[in-house]
């Protein structure tokens, strides 16, 4: 073939960002979700799905990372001139569906949904670009008893993932707070104020990350990062810098003390005071729910960085430590986050419609819960019965069903090769026996069992082939009707 007529052959590769999932890491998705969906039915809340995609308009732009082109969201134009993205979370979603369907919802309207959303960011280790997400959100509820119920909803999420008190903790705010320290130090009531808000609270959204020392630049001039590239900062002065970090050190280990702290900081503004009683009142529901502050704790650190919260905050942090792919020991950390959103309904409807919700990552906090065995045992590999003459594909697949019957998982083995290569294909499928019906065991009635674990045990131990075939080592045959008892007598062994 010719240079010019070489056919072209796309080099298979997966998009930066993105994530295949397989097996044990899908399932333990899937029984996260099952053990989520059970806390939000018993709540009383419903389920919901809405598209993958929106339209830009609807979606908005309330992601933190705005600095990057598209406002981190995918978009495609639409035949008909208008922009589609696709959803960055399930919350934005959510207000276009209640604004759509509003005079026929029952209000409060409460719902939970789960699903993949994707975010244009700059992909790095451990950050995708697509990520499953689990929300519940209530739009219709004014008042902090909602809020409340969001944080204890969080804290049973943990719950029902087999996590203790002691491993996790769920850190409490409220984005007002910090509206009266911008108000405190001057920032005006414009779109430049705003604007410039909005920057500080990308800044202290990384703080865990950055520290103080690297948010003091952000809040400052600006940061250059290890790579080179510069972040604008907010502009504060030294004064302004100081107070904002001020605040995020008001949090203290006892909720009393976290108010002392603040109404010692922000007592003199009236924005600060309503936060504070709010707070207070969440306080006092959250302590009847059995949570103590080693569940639940005020941190002024939190404010969330979308740019749709309008009140209480939190952030769910899981505190045990595992180790990462390399071996490095790792802290958990944040795994899910919620808060108040009253502005994201009007934004369609013209009149501020109160919401608030609690959102958690499924996918990196089902591989860290599953890497510490709290999302229960591994389903076993199949049981292959191996196909060795096809014209008997039939009773095959009857033995497959025998003993998926008997609660045995099992396959058929579909390929066209020989015996060979069926065990290597049971072996690679870490299959725990094979079942062998071949000429000889049809024409007596027999079949044969091969426990392929132990026979990999005993195999280290047999040094030639006349002592394999002598003692046939974890093989186990029988007439055919025993079939289940034969399999089920290698798996106890």
């Amino acid at each position: 073939m010719t240079k010019k007529n070489k056919i072209f052959r796309p080099k298979a590769r997966r998009a930066k960002g993105f994530e295949d999932r397989i097996g044990a890491r899908y399932r333990a998705e899937q029984t996260l979700l099952a053990g989520a969906a059970q806390v939000f039915e018993a709540h009383g809340f419903e389920p919901l799905t809405t598209p993958a995609f929106e339209y830009t308009d609807v979606l908005g732009k309330f992601l933190p990372d705005e600095e990057r082109p598209n406002a981190g969201v995918f978009s495609v134009e639409d035949d008909d001139k208008q922009w589609l993205s696709l959803r960055y979370d399930l919350t934005a979603p959510l207000a276009r569906f209640v604004a759509e369907n509003y005079d026929g919802l029952p209000k409060p309207f409460r719902r939970f949904a789960f699903g993949p959303v994707w975010r244009n960011e700059k992909p790095g280790p451990g950050r995708y670009r697509e990520f499953l997400q689990c929300d519940a959100d209530t739009v219709g509820a004014a008042g902090p008893a909602a809020d409340a119920e969001m944080i204890i909803l969080a804290s049973k999420i943990m719950q029902s993932a087999k996590l203790t008190a002691g491993e996790y903790v769920v850190r409490v705010n409220d984005r007002r707070l910090l509206d009266a320290v911008m108000t405190d130090i001057g920032t005006p009531d414009t779109a430049v104020g705003k604007a410039q808000t909005a920057t500080v609270l990308r800044a202290i959204d990384k703080l865990d990350r950055l520290g103080e020392t690297g948010i003091s630049y952000l809040l400052g001039a600006g940061r250059k990062d290890e790579s080179g590239d510069y972040t604008k900062g907010a502009g504060l002065d030294a004064a302004g810098i100081a107070k904002v970090l001020a605040f995020t050190r008001a949090g203290q280990g006892d909720r009393a003390d976290t108010f002392v702290a603040l109404e010692k900081l922000l007592g003199g503004n009236g924005l600060a005071r309503d936060a504070l009683a709010q707070m207070q009142v969440i306080d006092g529901l959250v302590t009847a729910a059995g949570l103590d502050e080693q569940t639940v704790l005020f941190d002024p650190s939190i404010v969330r960085g979308l740019g749709y919260y309008t009140g209480c905050v939190f952030e769910t942090d899981v505190t045990l430590e595992t180790l990462n792919e390399k071996g490095q020991l790792i802290r958990f950390g944040s795994v899910g986050s919620g808060g108040r959103y009253d502005g994201l309904v009007a934004r369609f409807k013209g009149v501020e419609v109160p919401a608030t919700g609690f959102s958690f990552g499924v996918s990196r906090f089902a591989a860290l819960l599953h890497s510490l065995g709290r999302l229960g045992a591994d389903v076993p590999a199949p049981v292959v019965v191996l196909a060795l003459e096809p014209e008997q594909m039939a009773a095959y697949f009857a033995m497959a069903d025998e003993l998926r019957a008997a609660g045995i998982r099992a396959e058929v083995y579909m390929g066209n090769s020989g015996m060979r290569a069926q065990m290597k294909y049971a072996d690679k499928r870490g299959a725990p026996a094979v079942v062998i019906v071949g000429e000889d065991e049809r024409a007596t009635g027999q079949i044969t069992v091969k426990d392929l674990n132990l026979g990999a045990k005993l195999s280290e131990q047999i040094t030639d082939n006349t002592q394999w075939r002598e003692g046939r080592p974890a093989q186990h045959t029988g007439p055919r009707g025993e079939l289940v008892q034969l399999v089920q007598r290698v798996l106890v062994d």
